[in-house]
C-alpha cells in the first residue's frame, strides 16, 4: 500500500510524461483522450497535472522576446522544448526533493533556511548551513567529517596529535586549529579560511594538487579538477553565518544556487543567457525573493512568483 506522499510523487512524474507526450503529438486526439481519462482517475492526477502544466506554461511564457528571436519557421515544439525540459526538471525535483541516499547516511541534516550549531566530542564545533547534511567519523587518532551536502563553518579545537579534516566530494580539508568554511556547489567544492591555516588536497587532479590556505584565502576545485584560488577580507568568509551573499564576479546560476538554500520551492532561470552573467553584491537572505529580485534585475531581469513553490526569473 503506498503512502499519499508516494501517490503524489508518481502522479507528477506521470502528469511530467503524458506533458512530454503531448508536446509531441499536440493534435493526437486519442492521446487527448488518454490524458483526460487519466486526469479524472483520481484527485492527485488533476491536481499533479495543474501543478506540472503551471510549471510549463510559466517557463515558456518567461521571456517571450527571447523566444520570438530567431524561430522563425520553427514549430511550437522546437521552440518550446528548452522550457519543456526545465518545467520536467522541475517537477522531477520537486517530487523527490533531497537525496535518501544522503539522508541515511548523515549524522546532522538541516532542512530549507535552517542553520544548526553542533559540537563535536573534541570541542569544535560545526556551523551548519541550510539543505546541509554531515557524517561524523571520530577514531582514535583520526578527526574526520564528511560534508555530504551543502555547508559548513567549522571552528576546530587545536590538537596537534589529531588533524581535523573535511572530506567534500573529491577535495579534503586537513587542519590542526582553525575555523574555515567548505561548501559543495553543482560543479565542485569551495573551502575558505577565517583564521589559521589550512591544506586542501584535491584527489582528481592529475598530478595530485596540495593547496595551502591562510586567513582570507579561498581556492575552489571543480569537478573536473580545475583549481581556482583568490582572496577576500578574512571577516567576509561564511557570510551566510551574517544573513548574506557576497558575490564577487562570480556567475549568477552559481549565485542563484546559492539563494535555493533559503527558499522551500523551485528557483528556475529560464533565460540561458542570464544564466551565465556576473554579478557582483551583497544580498540579505531574509527575504530571498527580494534578493532574486535584486540578483537578475542587476542585467535587467523579472521574477515571476508562479507560486509560492516556483520562482522563474527571466
Amino acid at each position: 500500500m503506498t503512502t499519499p506522499a508516494e501517490d503524489e510523487d508518481r502522479a507528477t512524474l506521470e502528469a511530467a510524461r503524458w506533458l512530454v507526450a503531448l508536446e509531441e503529438a499536440p493534435d493526437d486526439p486519442a492521446l487527448k483522450a488518454r490524458i483526460a481519462a487519466w486526469r479524472a482517475a483520481s484527485p492527485a492526477n488533476e491536481l499533479a497535472w495543474t501543478n506540472t502544466s503551471d510549471i510549463y506554461d510559466a517557463i515558456a511564457a518567461a521571456s517571450p522576446a527571447q523566444l520570438a528571436a530567431g524561430t522563425a519557421g520553427m514549430s511550437r515544439r522546437r521552440v518550446y522544448a528548452g522550457a519543456l525540459g526545465l518545467a520536467l526538471a522541475a517537477c522531477l525535483a520537486f517530487a523527490f526533493g533531497p537525496d535518501l541516499v544522503v539522508r541515511l547516511r548523515a549524522d546532522q541534516v538541516t532542512s530549507v533556511a535552517e542553520t544548526r550549531a553542533i559540537g563535536l566530542d573534541d570541542g569544535s564545533t560545526v556551523q551548519l548551513g541550510p539543505e546541509s547534511a554531515i557524517e561524523v567519523a571520530y577514531a582514535g587518532d583520526d578527526r574526520r567529517v564528511r560534508l555530504l551536502k551543502g555547508e559548513a563553518f567549522f571552528k576546530v579545537t587545536p590538537d596537534p596529535k589529531r588533524p581535523f579534516s573535511v572530506v567534500a566530494g573529491d577535495i579534503q580539508t586537513t587542519v590542526l586549529g582553525t575555523s574555515f568554511n567548505v561548501r559543495i556547489m553543482a560543479a565542485g567544492a569551495e573551502v575558505s579560511v577565517r583564521t589559521g591555516r589550512v591544506r586542501v588536497d584535491n584527489a582528481i587532479s592529475w598530478p595530485p594538487v596540495a593547496v595551502h590556505l591562510d586567513p582570507g584565502s579561498w581556492t575552489h576545485v571543480a569537478s573536473n579538477g580545475k583549481v581556482e584560488r583568490g582572496v577576500v577580507p578574512p571577516e567576509e568568509v561564511a557570510p551566510w553565518l551574517r544573513g548574506q551573499i557576497v558575490a564577487r564576479d562570480r556567475p549568477m546560476a552559481d549565485v542563484v544556487d546559492e539563494l535555493r538554500r533559503y527558499t522551500p520551492g523551485l528557483i528556475v532561470i529560464a533565460d540561458s543567457v542570464l544564466r551565465g552573467r556576473r554579478v557582483t553584491g551583497v544580498y540579505n537572505l531574509s527575504d530571498p525573493v527580494a534578493a532574486l529580485r535584486a540578483i537578475v534585475g542587476t542585467h535587467g531581469g523579472s521574477v515571476r512568483e508562479v507560486s509560492p513553490w516556483l520562482l522563474v526569473a527571466f
